[in-house]
Order: structure tokens, then C-alpha cells, then sequence
């Protein structure tokens, strides 16, 4: 297990649905819609569709519809579409709303002038959806889906993109945290210099540590004591005991 140590970080990446935005099966939900609407998976069953999207967790939607579609490209972009459909739906009917503490590390992060970036396998339109109804767009130096980078996680992508984009003086300086095996994929094969699962969204500790994550934490908030940032205060409570 890699020790962050005393290590300065520039640039924290961090993934969205599960590891900084509450998902409670959305993403599953909608890619069921998806297949309702395209019958993109029809070649095999529910179950077994569903078991490889939960394993694909934090990869690109294109890449993992192209699989359930058997390689057909066109069925594969038609359910795309339907998914990000399906997910801006589910947004609206029920809300959006971030993991606990997650606002709070994004603003600790911009005050100790530490570059952030949010990173996903959804599309610009559904990215941007999120960050618009959580109010994060201030607090956050930018946000890339795969199609901004070439390719989605597992590939280092997504986390090189950033690093370029925040232009940090190496990569040793970059810390990604994701709650999925690809999340930790991407970070490693990238060369950040911490690679974080969370415990939040889609993947147990058993598999984010198989991946080969340097730590693994229950959620966001525990990224503070990785990169040197100080402890929230508690809340203070009033009341006899």
C-alpha cells in the first residue's frame, strides 16, 4: 500500500456518480430504461447484462453498450442515447444530490489551491446536468468525459487529460479517487501518485483493492488526511447527555 507521505498534490481527479455524486442505482436504473427502449442487450440476459454493466462501472457508456450490442456500433450510439436520456430523466424525477462531505472537500481543495477536475464515462450533457443541479461549477477547475480525452477508463485518459489541462509539474503530483476498478485502472496506468477507492458507489474494498488501489477509504471526506488537508471540525452539539 503506497504512503501519500509528505507529498505536495496539485491537481485531485475525481470521478462523479458514486464517488462524489449520490447515485443509489440510478445509473443501473437507467441503463435498464435503455434497454427497455433499444433491446440493445437482447442477445443475452437481463442478468447477465446487468452483471457486466455493474463490473463496467466507471468505463465509458459507448464502450460497455458496444459489448451488450455484440460490436453493432449503431445499436451501441442508439442506446447510448437512451441511456443518457433515461439518466437525465431519473435526474429530474428524483433529484440530485452530492455524497456527504463531497461540497465540502471540493471547497476545501479550491481554498488550499489544489486544481480539481471531475471526470465520468457519461457524456457532456449528462455531466454537465449534474454539475449544473448541484451547484458545483465554481467550485471545480473542469470536468472531462471520455469524447474530451479519446478514450474512457480503464485507459489513463482521462486522468492524463486533466493533468494537462491543470498543468501540474509531474504526475507524481496528482491524486484520482474513484469507487470503481476502472477509476483505479485509469489512475494507475496514468502514474498518478495516489490512487484512491472509495467505498461510496459501485465496487466493494475487495475488488478496489485487487485493482491495486493505494488506499481504499469509505468515502470522499477520508481524501483529507491522504493530501495533507486538515480534519473537518466537528459540529458542535447542544443538550444534556
Amino acid at each position: 500500500m503506497a504512503d501519500s507521505g509528505t507529498r505536495s498534490f496539485e491537481l485531485v481527479v475525481l470521478d462523479m456518480a458514486g464517488t462524489t455524486v449520490r447515485d443509489d442505482g440510478v445509473v443501473e436504473r437507467a441503463f435498464q430504461r435503455a434497454h427497455e427502449r433499444t433491446g440493445v442487450a437482447d442477445r443475452m440476459s437481463w442478468d447477465e447484462a446487468l452483471q457486466y454493466v455493474r463490473d463496467t462501472m466507471g468505463q465509458s457508456k459507448i464502450d460497455v453498450f458496444t459489448h451488450l450490442a455484440g460490436g453493432d456500433l449503431v445499436r451501441a450510439e442508439e442506446a447510448t442515447a437512451a441511456f443518457e436520456r433515461a439518466y437525465s430523466e431519473l435526474i429530474v424525477e428524483e433529484g440530485v444530490e452530492p455524497i456527504p462531505g463531497a461540497r465540502e472537500l471540493l471547497e476545501d481543495l479550491r481554498d488550499a489551491d489544489i486544481a480539481v477536475v471531475l471526470t465520468t464515462g457519461f457524456a457532456p450533457v449528462t455531466r454537465d446536468a449534474l454539475i449544473e443541479g448541484l451547484g458545483w461549477a465554481d467550485l471545480i477547475d473542469a470536468a472531462l468525459s471520455p469524447i474530451d480525452v479519446g478514450r474512457g477508463r480503464p485507459a489513463p485518459d482521462l486522468v492524463l487529460g486533466a493533468a494537462l489541462f491543470a498543468q501540474v509539474s509531474g504526475i507524481a503530483a496528482v491524486a484520482v479517487a474513484g469507487d470503481t476498478a476502472s477509476d483505479v485502472a485509469s489512475g494507475l496506468s496514468a502514474g498518478a501518485g495516489l490512487v484512491v477507492g472509495v467505498l461510496s458507489g459501485a465496487h466493494d474494498r475487495a475488488t478496489l483493492e485487487a485493482a491495486g488501489a493505494h488506499h481504499v477509504i469509505d468515502d470522499v471526506s477520508g481524501l483529507r488526511a491522504l493530501i495533507g488537508l486538515p480534519a473537518v471540525a466537528p459540529v458542535a452539539t447542544s443538550g444534556g447527555v
